[in-house]
């Protein structure tokens, strides 16, 4: 009773040590510096954009500020559909079980275990010097030099069955430093899945602008397509009736010839973004075509844009929040590194039964048990120990660089993608004027050609600078609608505290 009180007294006060201390530096989550407003520099533009961001609270869905359907149900199908998302779901469920083997560690470890043999010493071995060592009839054996006799030692059983269990007192805080820093890789796995989540809802929505984009672009070369053959039928009815020559023909032909030339690359482009928005849904090719192939205008974009404000970026970027766990992470290990300097304490026993009678197996006699501490400290090992802490201390500095790049990188992109959203609206906006322009100049040159007062070249001319703006025109829609996804995604996407459909993808 004595000796279990003692042990005991041990177990007790080694678990209150296990407790109060973990050697290494506390994480201190560290502090982003933001501007006031990033708002300022387009309050200023004259005349301001059409669609103007606004500091205020941004839906989660904020695709739905297009307020296109087709767009809406694209982007509820990306969690669930995306191989890659798929796969990231699996790493975080890789870095939750390396968070489960981190914890096991804390806690004691025991086996239940059972045993047979059949044992036969040798009989010119250490045993057959033994005083009580029988001969093959049973009679004692040893003779003065112990060797005496053919055969001495016989074959016998040997039954067991017992429990042992062992636990490493954590004096030091080791294990729930490596627990602390699972814990973080666990929370910067969870914060890459959902950066991959944000990229890919930004990938499908710039696919979908594209595509819509390059179906305007084909209504405008085929809409140019039937003013060409209108120049040209003119033009030939010109030449049979002898007011023009054939040089006026031939220059409408080619000109037809060339916008017709456009159309199957522009086809082309829409199949190929079709096959885009196809692949990351995690859908066979042309398994979209039937929902996207009729043509409709490109996403336009709202007239007040919710952006939120600038003290709320750090905390809404999902790599910004990544790289401060992954900076929590490295942190911790290098406690963990600073503990190996530190004495071991383990505890372990056993409690069993033995006989080499299977009958006499659980009679009270049969128990044997083994208890007691154990404790190993580092004497010398080539400068190991040293070297890995001086390697996390490294990789802990590494990771506060790589933390206070992504912060400055963010800022970069949110004030790029601000300033490319107003400024391609003042371009937009001078494109119009010029479509306008060109369109009244075209008129006039088909009149005045009509009228013979002007040659051919002055309808082409016209026919090709408006096509041109018409283009640019289209191509300018396109990209405001796509900075704005860019400034979104700078921006971190919504505010959303969960994955969409995370239950659904992690089972799959």
């Amino acid at each position: 009773m004595r000796r279990t009180g003692r042990l005991g007294t041990t177990m007790v006060t080694a678990l209150l040590l296990g407790g109060c201390t973990a050697v290494g530096p506390d994480f201190t989550p560290p502090s982003a510096a933001s501007a006031t407003s990033w708002l300022d520099k387009l309050v200023k533009k004259s005349p301001p954009p059409k669609s103007v961001p606004v500091a205020e609270p941004v839906d989660p869905n904020w695709w739905t500020l297009f307020n296109d359907p087709v767009l809406t149900a694209l982007e509820k199908r990306v969690a669930s559909g995306n191989l890659d998302i798929q796969a990231a779901a699996f790493r975080l469920a890789e870095s939750r079980a390396q968070l489960g083997v981190a914890q096991a560690a804390q806690l004691p470890t025991s086996h239940v275990n059972s045993s047979y043999t059949r044992q036969k010493a040798s009989n010119t071995g250490q045993f057959v010097l033994a005083p009580d060592a029988l001969g093959a009839n049973g009679a004692s054996g040893s003779t003065a030099g112990g060797l005496s006799g053919a055969r001495r030692l016989n074959a016998f059983d040997v039954f067991q069955v017992g429990f042992d269990a062992s636990w490493e007192i954590d004096l030091w805080g080791g294990v729930k430093r490596s627990v602390e820093s699972a814990s973080a890789l666990v929370e910067a796995s969870t914060e890459a899945r959902r950066t991959l989540l944000l990229s890919t809802l930004a990938e499908v929505a710039r696919d979908y602008i594209s595509l819509r984009g390059t179906q305007t672009q084909l209504r405008i070369a085929r809409d140019n397509v039937k003013t060409a053959r209108q120049s040209l039928s003119l033009t030939q009815q010109r030449a049979t009736g002898g007011v023009t020559t054939d040089l006026d023909v031939a220059n409408a032909s080619a000109q037809l010839r060339n916008i017709t030339s456009q159309i199957p690359t522009l086809e082309q482009q829409e199949a190929a973004a079709i096959n885009a928005l196809s692949l990351l849904l995690g859908q066979p090719p042309n398994a979209l075509r039937a929902e996207l192939e009729t043509a409709k205008p490109v996403p336009p974009v709202p007239p007040r844009v919710p952006v939120g404000v600038p003290s709320e970026l750090a905390r809404r970027r999902p790599d910004i929040r990544q790289a401060e766990a992954q900076l929590h992470a490295a942190t911790a290990d290098i406690g963990v590194a600073v503990a190996d300097f530190y004495p071991s304490v383990k505890i372990g026993g056993s409690i069993g039964l033995q006989s080499v009678q299977f009958a006499r197996l659980f009679d009270l006699n049969s128990h044997l048990y083994a208890a007691g501490p154990g404790i190993s400290f580092p004497l010398f090992d080539g400068g190991r120990l040293k070297a890995t802490l001086h390697f996390r201390e490294a990789t802990q500095q590494e990771a506060a660089i790589a933390y206070e790049k992504t912060v400055l990188s963010a800022w970069h992109e949110v004030d790029n993608a601000l300033t490319a959203y107003a400024s391609e609206q003042a371009r937009r906006d001078e494109l119009l004027l010029a479509e306008a322009d060109n369109r009244h100049a075209l008129s006039l040159a088909q009149s005045r050609y009509q009228q013979g007062v002007a040659d051919f070249l002055a309808v082409l001319d016209a026919e090709r600078n408006l096509l041109a703006t018409q283009q640019q025109l289209a191509d300018s829609t396109a990209t405001i609608s796509t900075n704005l996804v860019s400034l979104y995604k700078a921006l971190g996407g919504g505010w959303e505290p969960n994955l969409p459909e995370e239950e659904k993808t992690a089972e799959r």
